[in-house]
C-alpha cells in the first residue's frame, strides 16, 4: 500500500526525519538531511552528545562543527534522549551500534531497544530504515516480526527497508553525497519511499529486491576486504620467514595492469566494520550448517597481527641488546586509520596492552585522540602533542597509524630505532627505520617462532 501522503511530504521536504543513534553513521546522515531542507530530530541515549549537538558543536572529526551549528541555528536539526518524539516522525533511520559479544556472536540489543520504543510510539504510514550493519534477515526478523506483536504490519501499517551504511571515516573523496546507496525494501512501496527519501541526499541509489540482499551486500563488501588483508598479512609472515621484502613484492606486483589489486599489511584491522562484519556472516551461516573456513581463518590471521608486531619489537630491541621489559617505547597513532579520532577496534590498543603486559614503559601518542581505555576499563591518557625534541629519550618508536601530521623526517632523524608498520617511511633514507616484513640482521632466535593461528 503506497502512502501518498508520505510521498508528498518527502517530495516537498515537509517530512520530519528521525535519526536514532548519533555516532559516526547517524550524525553525518542527520546533518546531510538537515542541509537538504528536512527537519531532523536526532535521538541518542548520551546526554553529552545531545547537549553538544544542541549547542551547535560536533564531537566527530568528519562532521564540521560549523555545519552542525548552521543546521541547529536554522531550526533544521535538534537532538534529544526522549524516544517519545518518534510519534512526530515521518521517517525513522536506525543507526545504532551492532557489536559482537565476548563469544563473537551478534549483539543486537541496541536494535532491540529501539524496536521496543517503536512499539510504543510508531505512527502508521511511517518509513523505518535500518542502517546498522547486521546479518541477513535481521530487518524482517528483529524489526518486522517484533512490530507485528504491536499489530504493526510491515508493508501495510508502516514501511520497512534496509540500507547499509557506507561511512568511511577520514575519506575526503567519498562521502554521503557521492557514495551509491544500496536499498532493499520489504515491498515495492517501501522501496519507492526510501528511494525517494535517500535520493534527496545522494547522487545514486542502488535498488535491490529485498532487505536480505542489501544486508548481505554490506557483509560481502567488508568480508572481501578482511580476507584480502588477511592474505597479505600471511604473505608478510611468509616473506619475513624466507627473507623477502613484502613491500617491494607488492610494489612489483602492482605494476600488472590487470588481475591484481594491492592490499597492504599492517598491525591488524580496526574500525567498526572489517573486524566485526565477517563474524556476523559466519554466525548466520553456522545457523544453516554452513561453515566458512575463509572467514574464520582470516579473522585469526588478522587478530594475530598485533602479536606479530610485538614480536618484531622484541627482535628490534634485541639487536640493541635490550629487552621489552623496562624499555621506553613510543607508540605513534592509536586511532585505527590515519587522520581520524576513531579508536574502535584499533589494533594499536592491543599492541599497547601486550607491551604493558611484558613490562614495557609505553607512551601513546595520537594527534587526534587524548584518551583511551585499557582492557580493564582504566582511563589512559594519550599524548596529543608531538614533542620531537624528546624522541631521543626512547629506546624504540613504533609507527602504528601514519597520521599526516607526523613529521616523518624529524622522527627518522632522531637516531632512535623505529619500527614502521605502515611503510610510511618509504623514501626517507635512514639506517634506523625497520618495517614489519623486514629481515633483521641480528634478530634473536624468537624470529623463527611461528604464530599459531587459532591459539
Amino acid at each position: 500500500m503506497l502512502n501518498l501522503n508520505l510521498e508528498e511530504k518527502i517530495k516537498s521536504k515537509q517530512a520530519v526525519v528521525g535519526i536514532v543513534g548519533l555516532g559516526y553513521v547517524g550524525l553525518p546522515l542527520g546533518v546531510a538531511f538537515a542541509q537538504s531542507g528536512y527537519k531532523v530530530i536526532g535521538i541518542d541515549l548520551s546526554q553529552y552528545k545531545v547537549d553538544t549537538l544542541n549547542l551547535g558543536d560536533s564531537y566527530i572529526s568528519d562532521v564540521d562543527g560549523k555545519a552542525v551549528r548552521q543546521v541547529v541555528e536554522a531550526g533544521c536539526f535538534s537532538a534529544t534522549t526522549d524516544y517519545s518524539v518518534i510519534q512526530t516522525l515521518d521517517a525513522i533511520i536506525i543507526c545504532v551500534p551492532t557489536p559482537l559479544s565476548k563469544n563473537q556472536e551478534p549483539d543486537l540489543s541496541y536494535i532491540e531497544s529501539v524496536v521496543t520504543e517503536l512499539k510504543h510510539y510508531l505512527q502508521k504510514g511511517c518509513l523505518v530504515v535500518l542502517e546498522s550493519t547486521t546479518y541477513p534477515g535481521t530487518t524482517e526478523e528483529r524489526i518486522g516480526k517484533k512490530l507485528e506483536e504491536a499489530c504493526l504490519h510491515a508493508g501495510i501499517d508502516y514501511h520497512l527497508c534496509y540500507s547499509p551504511e557506507r561511512v568511511d571515516p577520514g575519506n575526503k573523496k567519498y562521502q554521503i553525497r557521492n557514495t551509491p546507496k544500496v536499498i532493499g525494501g520489504l515491498t515495492p512501496a517501501c522501496l519507492h519511499l526510501a528511494d525517494l527519501l535517500y535520493s534527496s541526499i545522494v547522487d545514486q541509489t542502488v535498488l535491490v529486491s529485498n532487505p536480505k540482499v542489501a544486508e548481505m551486500s554490506k557483509l560481502l563488501e567488508n568480508t572481501f576486504r578482511s580476507v584480502n588483508i588477511a592474505f597479505v598479512n600471511e604473505m608478510t609472515l611468509m616473506c619475513d620467514a624466507i627473507g623477502v621484502n613484502i613491500w617491494e613484492v607488492i610494489q612489483a606486483a602492482s605494476t600488472k595492469p590487470f588481475g591484481f589489486m594491492p592490499f597492504y599489511p599492517g598491525p591488524g584491522i580496526g574500525g567498526h566494520c572489517i573486524p566485526l562484519d565477517p563474524m556476523y556472516l559466519a554466525w548466520k551461516a553456522k545457523g544453516d550448517n554452513f561453515f566458512s573456513r575463509f572467514i574464520e581463518l582470516s579473522q585469526d590471521l588478522n587478530r594475530n597481527m598485533p602479536r606479530y608486531v610485538v614480536r618484531k619489537i622484541s627482535e628490534l630491541l634485541n639487536t640493541e641488546k635490550k629487552c621489552i621489559n623496562g624499555s621506553h617505547i613510543l607508540l605513534l597513532g592509536m586511532a585505527y586509520k590515519p587522520d581520524v579520532n576513531d579508536l574502535r577496534e584499533s589494533p594499536s590498543l592491543e599492541v599497547y596492552e601486550l607491551l604493558q603486559e611484558k613490562g614495557a614503559l609505553v607512551t601513546a601518542n595520537d594527534p587526534f585522540c587524548n584518551v583511551m581505555f585499557d582492557s580493564r576499563g582504566q582511563r589512559v591518557e594519550i599524548e596529543d602533542h608531538m614533542d620531537y625534541a624528546t624522541i631521543h629519550g626512547y629506546d624504540l618508536v613504533v609507527l602504528l597509524t601514519a597520521h599526516s601530521t607526523y613529521n616523518l623526517h624529524r622522527i627518522a632523524g632522531s637516531g632512535v630505532m623505529i619500527l614502521d608498520t605502515r611503510n610510511a617511511f618509504s623514501g626517507i633514507p635512514s639506517y634506523n627505520v625497520k618495517r614489519i616484513g623486514d629481515l633483521l640482521e641480528a634478530a634473536s632466535p624468537v624470529h623463527h617462532e611461528k604464530i599459531l593461528v587459532g591459539r
